[in-house]
């Protein structure tokens, strides 16, 4: 078989077969009791779908054994094909997902939270959908498991993104996403707290990238705590939100031509 270049995403081998390179990038905040299970989880679909992966963790500062169970885990581990990024103190969530992608090395990017409340197996729908005219194929929580305070507040901040900035995602927030590492090489995203994903989006759509939405399972947490109602994470938020509103005031949308996304490449046998 050929070589492929280091430009190619996807390829088609013998028979027809795509094959891929896929990042899964996975933030994590004192995770100690699901975080070994979630990384074996992801490598188990990962080995089956993937023709390469690598999982990268951001540990964003744990204060439990977060980083032990992780270190441990790339060194005696090598089939998990685990890479650590670690940051010494809690810098945020997007801080913690900005240094994963920065850190990925695959042509394609999964964005999964740590936390169980996904169902990993549910990848094969987004690898799927994610054809040669799409950039990212992004998930929506079909029934959120989540208090009804929390349900409240996430409605709460969809409408307002989308009201400031137009339809942005059925989902602003859902932790379930594939795209090309190209989509995150051409922007920058400058919140990292919770508005990282907004940002994202926001940009993903001025800038022409295209946009596919898939259902996805979503299960209650079975472990650890859930940051994102305390009241400074929901303050940062609103007012990296707001900076966006008054940067991207400021400067026009880029467009992309259509043919950005590369045809897929078939591969001699």
């Amino acid at each position: 078989m050929t070589s492929t270049s280091s430009t190619d995403t996807i390829t088609v081998g013998h028979g027809g077969r795509r094959r891929y390179s896929i990042a899964a990038v996975l933030p994590a905040y004192n995770e100690e009791s699901l975080i070994e299970q979630t990384v074996r989880r992801v490598a188990a679909v990962l080995t089956r779908l993937a023709d390469s992966f690598e999982i990268v963790v951001t540990n964003d500062g744990s204060r439990d054994r977060t980083g032990e169970i992780l270190s441990r885990l790339q060194a005696t581990e090598r089939r998990l094909h685990l890479r650590l990024v670690t940051h010494t103190t809690n810098r945020g969530y997007g801080a913690a997902l900005a240094s994963g992608f920065d850190a990925a090395t695959a042509h394609l990017i999964l964005l999964l939270d740590a936390d169980g409340q996904f169902d990993i197996a549910e990848f094969e729908h987004l690898l799927g959908a994610m054809d040669d005219e799409t950039d990212l194929v992004i998930g929506f929580r079909a029934r959120r498991a989540d208090p009804p305070m929390r349900l409240l507040n996430a409605w709460g901040w969809k409408q307002l993104v989308n009201g400031l900035f137009g339809y942005t995602a059925r989902d602003v927030d859902c932790a379930f996403k594939l795209f090309r590492r190209e989509v995150w090489t051409s922007m920058h995203v400058d919140s990292r707290g919770a508005t990282f994903s907004a940002e994202f989006l926001i940009k993903a759509r001025r800038m022409g990238f295209r946009i596919k939405e898939r259902p996805v399972s979503h299960f209650p947490r079975k472990a650890g705590s859930p940051t994102g109602a305390r009241p400074s994470v929901i303050v940062r938020a609103f007012v990296e939100l707001f900076r966006l509103r008054l940067r991207l005031n400021e400067e026009p949308a880029r467009d992309v031509p259509p043919a950005r996304v590369r045809p897929v490449t078939h591969v001699a046998a």
